[in-house]
């Protein structure tokens, strides 16, 4: 009785970490994307930069469509849903839909109720990029994406052995291009920059050694 009492109290004591450590990883997941929403909102979309290929489609939606910018991205993710339920199972994908979620009521709140003034374009692309990059880099090593392109990242990234950064550039050069042919294409220019700086961003986010991290093991990789 003693051994199972024990045993008892272990597994009890296993499934309260357990559900402790899941609330923390909303938790970051929510400051993730909402950093990712804040930058794209404030300083991409005014200046019609797409920060990735989902946020390039959410931008041809609402050319096409006139649909709210942040519904219009929300739906652009749709997309990559079934292919992160295939590569990365049922958790990762229900992070990423949490994380596309708030993402989108994000930008959906700040271009409600926020106004900067604009500012030179490559303030924009500065202080975007390194929102974007950020929240995206904390969505990755936590466990999640910001969905879109970045699924397809994340898959071409772990066959090749390619860093998540860098997958992310490549995949997301069509997107631009068409983008920029459509709406215009000085965009294009504008858009490989802020892809090329928050890269950069995720990929130290993802990989910087954090001390006391609580998440040692939480990784994009499939286990």
């Amino acid at each position: 009785m003693k051994t199972l009492s024990k045993k008892g109290k272990r597994n009890n004591r296993s499934l309260s970490e357990m559900f402790y450590w899941e609330i923390i990883s909303y938790g970051y997941l929510t400051v993730g994307a909402v950093i990712q929403g804040i930058g794209m909102a404030l300083f991409l979309f005014p200046n019609s930069i797409p920060s990735g290929g989902a946020a390039g489609i959410a931008i041809l939606m609402n050319h096409f469509l006139h649909m709210t910018i942040g519904v219009c991205l929300w739906f652009a993710n749709l997309m990559s849903l079934t292919l992160a339920l295939k590569y990365f199972g049922y958790q990762w994908t229900l992070r990423t839909i949490f994380s596309v979620s708030v993402t989108s009521f994000t930008v959906n709140w700040v271009t409600a109720f926020w106004y900067i003034p604009e500012w030179n374009i490559i303030m924009d692309l500065i202080c975007g990029s390194l929102f974007y990059g950020a929240g995206v880099g904390i969505l990755i090593r936590y466990g999640s994406s910001s969905g879109g392109m970045v699924v397809f990242a994340l898959v071409l990234a772990m066959y090749k052995k390619m860093s998540p950064g860098k997958a992310m550039f490549w995949m997301n050069i069509s997107i631009f291009i068409l983008t920029a042919i459509i709406i215009d294409f000085k965009i294009v220019i504008y858009a490989v920059i802020c892809q090329f700086s928050s890269t950069k961003i995720i990929d130290f986010v993802n990989t910087y050694k954090i001390r006391f991290s609580l998440f040692q093991d939480v990784a994009w990789r499939r286990k």
